[in-house]
């Protein structure tokens, strides 16, 4: 019997908040740390999926799935013995949301520091809420690298009764020429800031599932 496969579901009413970047990010993340990482596409514009087909490398595997058939797809994931599994979801579906978050150990739910960002938290916690293992996790994404824009989101982000993921992610053009040739920030500049704060996110989130980030028994399939 193979292990569990850990869930993480990436989820936000609102586009455009970076869902896809961050699951292709951190599944590429994982495969570094030896982990046998799936993406599962939910959004019909297949945004993984058509980063998985400018890409070389095969792992980690993305393909595109139903919300009703999500459940399914997990135990064969299971049983072909990946052990962590990230579900893109796509904008304003709501059934997708919730059925990646009632599958899920962790839910994800990206946010950029502006207004119109946090206007649409309370819609996503309100499909979110209570549905997985853990309770939701926002991470900052496109935090301006000068200003006090992150700090002053992430008290917004708490006042809605949200946990705040300490690492956030600059605006940074690294996560864009990567994705255009299916790559992710850290293989597209091992050295450059987005991979680095793409790691140290992996990591935090790795924590909060209570996991090493690095799997320690098994091999790639």
């Amino acid at each position: 019997m193979a292990d569990a496969v850990h869930t993480l579901a990436l989820v936000a009413q609102k586009g455009g908040t970076g869902k896809t970047t961050l699951a292709v990010s951190l599944a590429v993340a994982a495969a570094a740390a030896g982990r046998n990482a799936l993406i599962v596409d939910l959004d019909p514009q297949a945004s993984a999926c058509k980063w998985s087909d400018r890409r070389e490398a095969d792992n980690p595997a993305v393909l595109d799935a139903q919300p009703a058939r999500l459940a399914n797809t997990l135990v064969k994931a299971r049983e072909q013995g990946f052990d962590l599994a990230i579900v893109d979801t796509p904008a304003r579906i709501e059934q997708a949301a919730a059925e990646a978050s009632r599958h899920a150990d962790l839910v994800i739910i990206p946010v950029k520091p502006s207004i119109y960002d946090i206007e649409t938290l309370q819609a996503t916690l309100d499909l979110v809420q209570g549905r997985a293992t853990h309770p939701p996790l926002v991470v900052l994404n496109a935090v301006p690298a000068q200003g006090g824009r992150g700090e002053q989101a992430a008290r917004l982000v708490q006042e809605l009764g949200l946990q705040v993921c300490p690492q956030t992610l600059g605006s940074r053009v690294a996560f864009e020429y990567a994705a255009q040739l299916g790559l992710s920030a850290a293989e597209y500049d091992p050295a450059g800031r987005a991979g680095i704060e793409i790691q140290q996110l992996y990591e935090a989130i790795m924590r909060q599932l209570d996991t090493p980030p690095h799997r320690r028994v098994g091999k790639k399939i």
